[in-house]
């Protein structure tokens, strides 16, 4: 971007100060002060027009506060004018209220019951009535094909004012197709290489998966689903009705086919042609004015926080993120420094928990602690703190005696695939007790995407924790499952009906499968064989309603085993983070208010921020940098200012913005000598001076003052050559005469006794 700009100059030391003081004549409007050293400029003030100046302030809008590891938060951030759209995920948990494919006696719907729950006729109004039974059962599940639920405040937004998307994790990325189908919508997309091959696996299961309800429902006759009207919402249970419509009822809106009604895969293929994908700390620049880099979260692999740097302000977008794991790449904080303000969207702490294990208010701890190489010592030591991944490690190995106590029984086991780093670290946990204790029990992977995700899981050494990429530096593989696989101690395949699947099937075994929401996949089938088996057990990850997700499986003899997993950094963490990264400003969730309270001695705002709700940010940086050529600055003519020793010229040039740096080089134009055609004047007129100055070009003056009210005016009358009046008071200067060359003798005379540029 390249505009031509007219600009002041003055310095205070000509050889090393400078300020602008009129900035970008192509705006129409006058900037404040600068200052610059060696010919680079920082912008005190403002730089731009009001309007302009306007776009250039933060402002933020949290559009969902996400669910967890699986529907992580979607944000709006307005940086300098354009708008930042991070994540847009799926909530995939919202498919509980859809019941499964029917199988064997009950594969055939009634027709008064396709896509609504059982109703009875109220026998004195006629109208439809839910049931009285107030427990919930299977058949109070919508049964129609599932729609997949948005982020629905996302639809309140024009999206072809959305100038940039960017993904911090795989699960942010499913709802992209939503988007990228949408007339209109022009945005940048980006994403790191691992975030985007998982999202599209993640993509492609979904299809996959949706297929069956396809082929057993049939095609919609229209985009506008039978359970979608209202008489039929009205009648849903109260539990399903708050997932479906919300507590307002605008969470209608959200629910959306897959991807589209006939061109799933082609939408998908469409959506990530436009993902522009990035390595970690890889920096590219957007609009030549914007740097955005993404560094590793530690959450997930390919998971990262990003960055936006500005000419105006930095932000750094920080989601779920854990200091320390067992196959992730670690959590990068120091490259988080420096920046002036930090949109916090962890929403995975657990805030009564960590209340009761003596969490402390964040602001509170950074004022008391001090900034010695000793306390950053302590924080670091704190932050890197093995705790939490020990705590994973045994859970692990919790589950993974479970599951050996399950097959030992007879019973075999069900593992719903969620996070990757999860279910490959099980695998070897599985693998070693399974060894440890000689039994022989197959262990199957079943998905339409298993044997391109596992492979691609063991060619990232760049996006995995250092102990992995040791394995790679040995010869060894970076995860467990290649010699499963070798040993022919796992098998993967891509659907349960796989006639190879079938003649090597032997129970007891252990089953990964999809999907984790239970109503998708073989998950289903298998579900309904092993429900009733008390020696199994299901092992499912907390963030579903487990009692509605097993609601058309019940009764349940088999054993249930649900767990939770680190899905970000524990409050104790927050304050001493926020204390070594240092931002000017903190935009944190409300429902942390009480950890995030102000403190008179801390230097760092705390901003709470809630769902729906558009926050205006002040400026934080009034001092960005201008560098202006050696050429151009070396042809500025100096003016020495009357009352004061500062020296000022006048400036013209081409203002040139690339890669975040911005520049003013030398423009066609000449500049205009700072000794002629004076364009500005200002301060007092100084009767002394003006009327020496007359009189030494041979005019006559003399000076009456005059008293006109509450103020005092001054009078200059000449009479010779020609008459003429000057009337002076504090706030104008009035030249009253009939001839035009006397006039123009009194104005250079004027000019002489006021700076002017």
């Amino acid at each position: 971007m390249v505009a031509t700009a007219a600009s002041v100059v003055w310095l205070d030391k000509p050889e090393v100060m400078a300020v602008v003081a009129s900035w970008c004549a192509w705006s129409g409007d006058d900037g404040d002060d600068v200052t610059i050293s060696s010919f680079y400029i920082k912008w005190l003030h403002s730089c731009l027009l009001h309007e302009a100046c306007k776009s250039l302030s933060l402002s933020h809008t949290c559009l969902s506060k996400g669910g967890g590891y699986h529907c992580p938060p979607c944000h709006i951030v307005s940086v300098g004018g354009l708008q930042f759209l991070l994540d847009c995920p799926l909530d995939l948990s919202a498919l509980t209220i859809f019941s499964p494919i029917p199988t064997g006696s009950n594969a055939v719907l009634d027709e008064d019951s396709d896509c609504s729950p059982r109703t009875s006729l109220d026998s004195e109004n006629g109208r439809k009535r839910q049931k009285m039974d107030k427990t919930l059962n299977a058949d109070d599940l919508i049964r129609s094909e599932p729609c997949y639920k948005t982020v629905t405040n996302l639809h309140l937004w024009d999206l072809s004012f959305i100038d940039v998307v960017l993904i911090s994790t795989p699960m942010g990325m499913l709802g992209l197709p939503f988007l990228t189908r949408t007339k209109g919508f022009s945005a940048k997309i980006y994403a790191t290489d691992a975030a985007a091959r998982l999202g599209q696996l993640m993509m492609e299961d979904l299809i996959s998966l949706n297929v069956d309800f396809r082929q057993f429902y049939g095609p919609e006759e229209s985009s506008f689903p039978k359970w979608m009207k209202w008489e039929e919402l009205e009648v849903l249970p109260s539990a399903l009705k708050e997932i479906a419509v919300g507590k307002d009822g605008s969470g209608i809106a959200g629910w959306m086919p897959l991807y589209r009604v006939l061109l799933s895969a082609a939408d998908m293929k469409d959506c990530m042609q436009k993902v522009q994908t990035l390595k970690y700390a890889e920096e590219t620049c957007y609009n030549g004015a914007f740097i955005l880099k993404a560094f590793s979260s530690g959450l997930e692999i390919g998971t990262c926080n990003w960055t936006i740097r500005g000419p105006k302000n930095s932000v750094v977008c920080l989601s779920s993120s854990i200091f320390v794991t067992s196959h992730a790449m670690n959590f990068d904080y120091h490259a988080l420094q420096g920046y002036d303000l930090i949109l916090f969207s962890d929403f995975s702490l657990n805030v009564n928990e960590d209340t009761e294990n003596g969490g402390m208010t964040a602001a509170n701890n950074l004022s008391s602690t001090s900034d010695d190489s000793d306390t950053q010592q302590m924080i670091t030591e704190s932050l890197l703190n093995t705790d939490d991944s020990f705590e994973e490690m045994e859970k692990l190995a919790f589950i993974s005696s479970c599951i050996i106590d399950s097959v030992k029984a007879g019973g075999s086991v069900l593992i719903p695939i969620g996070r990757l780093g999860i279910v490959l670290q099980l695998l070897e946990c599985i693998s070693c007790a399974l060894e440890s204790l000689n039994l022989k029990v197959s262990i199957f992977v079943i998905s339409s995407v298993a044997e391109e995700l596992l492979a691609f899981s063991n060619v990232i050494p760049e996006w995995l924790c250092k102990q992995r990429q040791e394995k790679l530096y040995s010869g060894e593989p970076l995860f467990g499952h290649v010699d499963l696989i070798k040993g022919k101690k796992l098998h993967l395949f891509p659907a349960l009906h796989s006639e190879t699947l079938l003649k090597i099937w032997q129970e007891p075994c252990i089953v990964f499968s999809s999907h984790w929401s239970l109503r998708l996949g073989p998950c289903v089938h298998l579900l309904r064989r092993w429900c009733g088996d008390p020696n199994s057990l299901l092992v499912m990850e907390k963030g579903v309603d487990a009692d509605l997700a097993l609601l058309p499986f019940k009764p349940m003899a088999m054993k249930i085993l649900q767990c939770s997993f680190l899905s970000g950094m524990k409050l104790e963490k927050v304050q001493p983070l926020l204390k070594m990264l240092h931002p000017k400003v903190v935009l944190f969730p409300e429902n942390l208010r009480q950890h995030f309270g102000g403190s008179s001695t801390s230097s760092i705002s705390f901003i709470q921020y809630s769902e729906n709700e558009t926050l205006r940010i002040p400026r934080l940086n009034l001092s960005p940098e201008l560098d202006i050529s050696t050429d151009l600055a070396s042809q500025l003519n100096w003016t020495k200012l009357t009352d004061e020793n500062i020296h000022i010229a006048r400036l013209k040039g081409e203002l040139s913005v690339e890669n975040g740096i911005h520049r003013l080089l030398p423009g066609n134009e000449q500049i205009v000598s700072s000794q002629s055609g004076l364009l500005m004047h200002w301060g007092s007129v100084n009767l002394q001076s003006l009327v020496a100055s007359l009189q030494k070009m041979g005019i006559n003056a003399h000076v009456e003052e005059e008293i006109n009210g509450t103020e005092t005016e001054y009078g200059v009358h000449i009479i010779g050559p020609n008459r003429a009046l000057i009337n002076i008071n504090a706030t104008r200067t009035v030249i009253s005469t009939g001839d035009e060359k006397l006039a123009s003798l009194i104005f250079e005379a004027i000019a002489n006794s006021l700076d002017g540029i």
